[in-house]
């Protein structure tokens, strides 16, 4: 089955393959996993050791499609980057290990992972 999988699907998935064996969170420095659609971005904070989601965010959130509409998935991610520091400095997460999933450090994951460090994050 996974050789019907799309060439580019393929290649992001050993990506994420070979970073998850060198990365992990834990419950002091969580990793900040980043999940791209073609319309929407997630961001969760993860505890590996606990296997527990300690913050999550996404465009999907009724408090985040409520907000002013902006122009474009780049200013959304934004919003998303800024939404998550926030949150997970209201539990005393100021550390994280950032895992893009497999993703290219570009575009809209770069732009999430910007205003994350903006608003208060580390790593």
């Amino acid at each position: 089955m996974a050789s019907r999988m799309n060439p580019r699907q393929q290649a992001r998935l050993k990506r994420k393959k070979r970073i998850r064996k060198k990365i992990s969170g834990s419950s002091e420095r969580p990793r900040l996993s980043v999940f791209r659609s073609t319309k929407h971005i997630y961001a969760q904070m993860i505890d590996d050791d606990n296997g527990v989601t300690l913050v999550a965010i996404s465009t999907l959130r009724p408090d985040v499609r409520q907000q002013e509409k902006v122009k474009g998935k780049i200013e959304e991610a934004k919003r998303v980057g800024k939404m998550i520091a926030d949150e997970a400095k209201a539990k005393g997460i100021t550390e994280v290990v950032f895992d893009r999933n497999g993703f290219l450090y570009h575009g809209r994951v770069r732009a999430l992972a910007t205003a994350a460090r903006e608003a208060g994050l580390e790593f």
